[in-house]
């Protein structure tokens, strides 16, 4: 089923989402950087495919929106560096782009961050600056680093970022045009709302639904109360989503693009990891396993249906060794 209709004065402004035109630039700066990653069936049963954007070349899709933001920087500006802040993935994107442009790269990270993607970052040359998640949460809302110069790539409030997250959707209407939900692991907002934005400007009326751990969920929680609200948040390995509240932009996105909110409990979380491990040899994140737990559950409360086509975004698959092997070990 499509989303509801919003009336005309209730959608988001020309400036506030990407337009169709940054949509087709978007594709353009991602096609030579990025995979265009494949969808595959889960296996018998539902009609679940997985949309592996764990084979990126930095094992997440934030290589997409870097790209969309770095090809519309001013040169001087991309001269002085590249400045994120980050969990990690968006870190390790920016990163990548600053090596390859041979510029600087500066990443602030919240005291949640895993090791395994620290250095991966690091890996790649960046500048690793841990602070507080005050300090973190901070630079999301400035939208700067305080002494830090260079382009600023927002992890998910930005339109470039989200028209290049939009082509996740474009490339889903186009190879499976059947699909009904599409299930995208909920951080910031700007996966979500960036394939939303996809979507629709293919016509495709797949409806998409933001996936949270329940450990972390203030999107459910925002939803709930009408408008963006705060949570305690207890850190688990999910570590790739999940704050303590939404940013308003992104929740009225969220709201007025019709994004419907699904919560995972952890346990199902390491539950889709280990399956898609075992039914497909796809390692995902704790991030990028939500959605699949999300549809699993879905399809068992009767929230879809057997005729619904469900696509899970498989959003990143930077999980440290350490952590496999424990959840692994660990009784199902």
């Amino acid at each position: 089923m499509a989303p509801p209709s919003a009336a005309a004065d209730d959608m988001p402004a020309a400036d506030d989402m990407p337009t169709v035109d940054d949509i087709a630039r978007a594709r353009e700066a991602v096609a030579s950087v990025a995979l265009r990653t494949p969808l595959v069936r889960l296996g018998a049963g539902a009609e679940i495919y997985l949309k592996l954007e764990n084979l990126q070349p930095i094992g997440s899709f934030k290589l997409r929106g870097a790209a969309a933001v770095l090809a519309n920087a001013k040169p001087d500006d991309v001269a002085a560096g590249v400045v994120t802040a980050s969990a990690g993935n968006m870190g390790q994107g920016a990163a990548w782009f600053a090596r390859r442009l041979g510029v600087p790269c500066t990443v602030v990270v919240p005291p949640t961050a895993p090791a395994a993607k620290i250095a991966a970052m690091e890996a790649l040359g960046a500048r690793v600056v841990p602070v507080s998640a005050e300090a973190w949460w901070h630079a999301f809302v400035e939208r700067r680093v305080d002494g830090v110069d260079g382009v600023f790539i927002h992890a998910f409030d930005d339109p470039a970022v989200m028209a290049g997250n939009a082509t996740i959707g474009v490339e889903i209407a186009e190879d499976l045009p059947s699909a009904t939900r599409v299930l995208v692991p909920w951080g910031g907002g700007g996966l979500s709302c960036g394939i939303a934005a996809g979507l629709a400007s293919t016509g495709s009326h797949a409806r998409v639904y933001a996936c949270e751990a329940a450990t972390a969920a203030p999107l459910a929680a925002s939803l709930a109360a009408g408008a963006p609200a705060t949570i305690d948040m207890q850190p688990s390995f999910v570590d790739g989503i999940g704050s303590r509240t939404v940013l308003p932009s992104m929740f009225h996105r969220a709201a007025r693009l019709g994004i419907g909110s699904l919560v995972a409990p952890v346990a199902d979380i390491v539950a889709a990891l280990r399956l898609m491990l075992e039914r497909n040899r796809v390692l995902a994140e704790g991030a990028g396993a939500t959605p699949l737990a999300c549809a699993l559950a879905g399809l068992a409360d009767d929230t879809f249906t057997a005729d619904d086509v469900i696509v899970c975004i498989v959003s990143g698959g930077v999980i440290g060794l350490d952590t496999l092997v424990e959840l692994l070990a660990a009784p199902e």
